[in-house]
């Protein structure tokens, strides 16, 4: 296991799709500010906060369940960029690069839960 959560790709990886997230919901509508943008926010902070809490308790067990948690709330944030996209808040390129990151991180989640679930 890591000594730290920052050296964790996935830790990584799950901090660039927030900055991401954070960007392309920037320009969503103003009306959708106290929806759905927070709750992209709220999901797409919550990868990466979970792998890091996980990993801080130093304990295979707990890891993988904070692993699991934090691979839910990527699936939120696929959900709810689908969601954005259909409502057109964001452009092909931009959800195109989105979800080609949240497919990498998921890949990368799957293989570390698989590497220590054995």
């Amino acid at each position: 296991m890591a000594q730290h959560y920052k050296d964790l790709v996935a830790w990584q990886k799950a901090m660039d799709l927030v900055v991401n997230v954070y960007a392309a919901t920037e320009r969503f509508p103003s009306r959708e500010r106290f929806s759905l943008t927070d709750q992209i926010r709220r999901a797409a902070v919550s990868v990466p906060s979970n792998i890091a809490e996980g990993q801080a308790h130093f304990n295979k067990r707990e890891f993988l369940h904070f692993l699991r948690h934090a691979r839910g709330s990527l699936a939120e944030v696929e959900t709810q960029m689908l969601l954005a996209k259909r409502l057109s808040y964001l452009s092909d390129a931009e959800g195109e690069e989105l979800f080609e990151q949240v497919d990498e991180l998921g890949r990368i989640m799957s293989g570390l839960i698989r590497s220590l679930d054995s």
